[in-house]
């Protein structure tokens, strides 16, 4: 308990300083006119050496070529000190017209979109729109689960049922749900709970379409639209937005194989999954959250906290991130995969290397996960 104790104190110190020891501490932060961002190459993150880029492109290369094998298709970008090391774009994007993936593709994050829901809401909650405290009952009165709070819905420790199995089960199956359809279907056919609120964790994707529903309440706009306005177009991610019920004519598939997979009647909610972005706008974000243009790094220290303690592990969740703290290497790496359909993929921040890893696949495949093993170039483990 004392070691554990111990190690996260240190982790959550290099966390509370956004970077590590390869970021020199700025002098006068300039940002960038168009996007508000650092650029990679200030005071922030310390520059690359061409030598330092080479070894880390060799070492990347080699090793994702040898994990991946000649059947990937999809996007993957490595950044070191928020520079670029290696990038590859390969396969087909739509298997109908046979169009190329291209740094340009956006495509389906599946659940890493949580970890956008959860820090905009951190967001509103840095700027006294809401308090992490309040209750369900204050945006949804007649909704009939209580005792839940915005920090249990960022958590994952509500209890509440799964949306995507109840609502594929109960609702019409050639009908488009809306957000809204799935909290009044909540409210009329009152699905169980699986557990009592904050008694454990438990992943749940009701959790995160409820959380963007507070959202549009608390900014009067919709979900989608105010992401684009506030969060994606200041970060300069000109290549990401939120798919939603009026693009269902520009519904871009994703793949077992070369079958594209069919629309559910789940297929348009948003908050727990459906923003669609490239690797080159989430390397954007990543450097919002290590320069903390967008959150303080007061408010990442609590997000990168783990919050269930139920079952000790070096594996948690925290609010919209998956945390992994190994006490005995030092480690620390904040993360989030994800799976929808065809879409496999990863975001991994090597909090203590100032390292990303960032894979988005757009044909199923299991074996996209294995872009984690690429952390050991940065930290020099094979544990994770």
């Amino acid at each position: 308990m004392k070691a554990l104790f111990l190690f996260f104190a240190s982790a959550s110190m290099l966390m509370s300083c956004g970077a590590t020891k390869d970021k020199k501490k700025p002098q006068k932060e300039q940002k960038e006119p168009e996007t508000g961002l650092y650029p990679a190459d200030s005071s922030y993150f310390r520059k690359l050496t061409d030598g330092e880029k080479q070894h880390y492109k060799n070492e990347v290369e080699t090793e994702f070529h040898k994990i991946m094998g000649p059947n990937f298709n999809g996007e993957v970008l490595v950044a070191k000190n928020g520079q670029v090391v290696f990038e590859e774009y390969k396969g087909i994007a739509d298997f109908r017209k046979r169009t190329p993936i291209t740094p340009r593709t956006s495509m389906h994050l599946a659940s890493i979109s949580k970890t956008f829901t959860a820090m905009t809401v951190l967001h509103l909650w840095e700027t006294g729109k809401l308090s992490l405290d309040d209750n369900l009952q204050k945006y949804f009165p007649k909704l009939p689960y209580y005792g839940i709070t915005i920090k249990m819905l960022l958590s994952h420790r509500t209890g509440l049922p799964n949306y995507v199995y109840f609502m594929e089960k109960g609702f019409d199956r050639y009908r488009k749900a809306t957000n809204q359809d799935v909290i009044n279907y909540m409210m009329v056919n009152k699905p169980k709970i699986t557990a009592k609120p904050d008694r454990a964790f438990q992943y749940c994707n009701t959790n995160f379409l409820l959380l963007a529903s507070i959202v549009e309440q608390v900014t009067k706009m919709p979900f989608p639209e105010y992401m684009k306005d506030s969060v994606f177009k200041p970060l300069g991610m000109n290549d990401t937005y939120i798919f939603s019920i009026k693009d269902t004519a520009t519904y871009n598939p994703t793949y077992s194989g070369n079958r594209p997979f069919p629309m559910t009647n789940v297929d348009c909610t948003y908050g727990d999954k459906n923003v669609y972005s490239t690797v080159r706008d989430l390397l954007k974000w990543d450097r919002s959250l290590y320069a903390h243009t967008f959150l303080k790094a007061s408010t990442l220290k609590m997000a990168f906290t783990p919050q269930s303690h139920e079952h000790p592990s070096m594996h948690n969740y925290g609010l919209g991130w998956r945390t992994y703290f190994n006490p005995r290497t030092g480690d620390s790496i904040i993360y989030h995969n994800g799976y929808w359909h065809g879409s496999n993929t990863v975001f991994n921040r090597i909090i203590q290397d100032t390292a990303t890893i960032i894979l988005l696949g757009n044909r199923y495949s299991p074996n996209n996960y294995n872009a984690k093993k690429l952390t050991h170039i940065f930290t020099g483990h094979k544990d994770y």
